[in-house]
């Protein structure tokens, strides 16, 4: 399971907006790995989460949601590694069955890729998360005040 403390930003009817609270990737090395220097060339755009409770909350309070994460090396795999490997296949396929030309191997890479990567698109659009609320926090205390519980 993968936790995760957001926090809510404004409520709609019964589905709460969430945003989790930005982490630099790494603290160790103070800024000259390659992680911090695309977190600071593409920004740090807050995005919000939504999320429909069963029990009412309030703009501010904290909560602990967790992700099932039995699926994600099978989905990390079909987007990482589908295209490229269908690429690959495409161009030795077209090299050593069809006796292409240097060009035409290149142009099925291509298209491997580009088809590996519109079906592993498709398979991730079926994927459906299994999100449970661990905590909510009431507003009243501060989360530091209640996490060592």
């Amino acid at each position: 399971m993968i936790e995760q403390t957001l926090t809510v930003v404004s409520i709609s009817g019964t589905t709460a907006y969430l945003e989790a609270q930005q982490k630099k990737a790494c603290e160790g090395c103070n800024g000259r790995c390659g992680s911090q220097i695309f977190g600071k060339l593409f920004g740090t755009a807050k995005k919000t989460f939504p999320y429909k409770f069963d029990t009412p909350v309030e703009v501010g309070q904290k909560v602990t949601l967790a992700l099932d994460d039995s699926h994600m090396v099978k989905h990390a795999f079909a987007v990482y590694m589908l295209p490229l490997f269908l690429g690959l296949l495409f161009a030795f396929v077209t090299s050593e069955i069809f006796n292409a030309a240097e060009w035409v191997q290149i142009l099925a890479a291509l298209v491997g890729g580009f088809t590996g990567f519109g079906v592993a698109k498709s398979r991730v659009k079926s994927l459906k998360h299994d999100i449970k609320v661990i905590k909510i926090y009431p507003i009243s205390l501060p989360l530091t005040q209640i996490d060592g519980d």
